[in-house]
């Protein structure tokens, strides 16, 4: 097997339909509003933070309010 990790969409697919989402039509739509919801959540970051789009790690609210008290100050 070249690749033995399945890629999520293989089970999305059937936890949509578990869950009553029964076309599959739409799952390709709503993995698109999906990616545009958190693309769009990254740009308000952007904008008032000052941070990169893409970052690699998540980070606590404690570590966002000393930075933005530490941007403040400066």
């Amino acid at each position: 097997v070249k690749n033995p990790w399945p890629n999520v969409d293989a089970h999305s697919g059937v936890l949509l339909n578990h869950f009553g989402l029964t076309e599959a039509r739409y799952y390709t739509v709503l993995f698109g509003v999906s990616r545009s919801i958190g693309i769009c959540s990254q740009l308000i970051w952007d904008r008032a933070l000052g941070l990169p789009l893409e970052r690699p790690k998540s980070v606590t609210m404690d570590w966002l309010e000393n930075y933005c008290k530490k941007a403040k100050a400066a």
